[in-house]
């Protein structure tokens, strides 16, 4: 049998959904209206609209107390304008890097203590193609999560990274004194390195992505069997650090001038 507080909790939440919908159907809607098209009884009704409204979600008209749409549905939308137009500027640039490197390609974006895999290219030589795109990876392990951590204008390391620092393998950095020193290694470098870090095999090297306004907004990484990658890590770097660059001039960003 399925847990009553999570049946409950889904419920509510589907219930939420549908009054979004009904009020993006209709404009502004009461919460008789709401009651009566869900079938539950009024003060659930009331309940559910007044938790979407200190969400900023939805938003009472004072003259008519109905209800609408509220301004925090942007803020939601802005977000997801901001992975689709990095995407889209993206990916003639990741495929070119494909095509150059042979191998898996991602893009990543900062999201919840993780990296969050938004977009993927596999190059010729990527025979079994593993797809991130959609997963949350832990920032430690992997060479994208670094990326964005070492270039990311954080104040505390522990307020991004999620604690304590889960082990994938024996190569794995479980301390946060070893990230922060990794991370200057990769400020200095320009790019990150994961080797063996997350699965047994597997090395990764990531660049950072800039926005207009200079900040780190994603990484890019090119990814492979360790035997196809040893001994051309410093070649791979220079052509992600290349595509990070081509990227964020695509998103507006202009590399600082020189003193």
């Amino acid at each position: 049998m399925g847990n009553p507080a999570e049946t409950t909790g889904v419920q509510s939440v589907d219930r939420a959904v549908t009054i979004m919908e009904i009020m993006a159907r209709e404009g502004d809607v009461g919460v008789t209206e709401i009651a009566a098209e869900l079938g539950v009884h009024k003060s659930t009704a009331f309940r559910l609209v007044a938790t979407l409204e200190r969400r900023g979600l939805v938003e009472q008209d004072s003259d008519r107390g109905k209800y609408r749409l509220g301004v925090g549905l942007l803020r939601l939308a802005g977000a997801t304008k901001k992975q689709l137009d990095l995407v889209q500027e993206s990916r003639t640039v990741i495929e070119e890097l494909a095509g150059v490197v042979g191998e898996t390609v991602n893009i990543t974006v900062l999201s919840e203590g993780a990296a969050l895999y938004i977009d993927q290219v596999a190059g010729p030589s990527a025979l079994q193609i593993h797809n991130w795109v959609g997963r949350r990876i832990p920032l430690h392990a992997t060479s994208n999560g670094k990326a964005l951590l070492a270039f990311h204008a954080y104040r505390r390391l522990s307020d991004l990274v999620r604690t304590p620092l889960d082990r994938f393998t024996e190569y794995t950095i479980t301390s946060l004194r070893e990230l922060e020193a990794a991370l200057g290694e990769v400020r200095e470098r320009g790019y990150a390195v994961a080797v063996n870090e997350l699965e047994l095999g597997l090395t990764a090297v990531a660049a950072p992505v800039y926005d207009s306004q200079g900040r780190v907004t994603a990484s890019v990484s090119a990814s492979g069997p360790g035997f196809r990658l040893e001994g051309r890590v410093e070649e791979v770097g220079k052509a992600v650090v290349d595509a990070g660059e081509a990227i964020s001039r695509r998103l507006g960003w202009h590399p600082p001038r020189a003193v």
